[in-house]
């Protein structure tokens, strides 16, 4: 190497350009000790979705079916469904007194929950929700 110049800059350094880091251990390594898996923390959810009394049967089971589809579409994974039945609100949300009410419980990961209530919001038949993350 020689000497830095008046800009302290190092005019032969090829050395240094070179120099390639080695990775040493003690242990051998075990066969597929590399191999990590991303593991996903899934934490459990309950969706409580008030459907309006006004639509049909069938209507109605599909809404709810849409529901566990957008679940399953971004990864979640639906364990439960309880349907309560016509409830009387407390006041009337759209001019309506009763609505049909459902909770879905489920699996995932953190992100699902926001997505999910994104899409919902713009359902039609779908008066009111509320996704809440279960103690664990």
């Amino acid at each position: 190497m020689k000497r830095a110049d008046s800009y302290g800059k190092i005019e032969n350094c090829d050395v240094l350009l070179n120099y390639q880091r080695t990775q040493f251990s003690l242990f051998p390594e075990e066969p597929g000790a590399r191999d990590h898996k991303e593991v996903q923390n899934m934490n459990k959810y309950e969706l409580a979705v008030v459907v309006s009394a006004k639509i049909e049967d069938d209507a109605r089971a599909a809404v709810i079916e849409k529901v566990k589809e957008m679940i399953t579409r971004f990864g979640g994974n639906v364990t439960d469904v309880d349907e309560w039945g016509k409830r009387r609100f407390a006041y009337e949300i759209q001019k309506m007194k009763e609505g049909f009410y459902y909770f879905v419980h489920f699996e995932s990961d953190a992100s699902v929950p926001g997505e999910i209530e994104q899409r919902i919001r713009i359902m039609d038949n779908v008066l009111r929700y509320l996704c809440v993350r279960q103690e664990a």
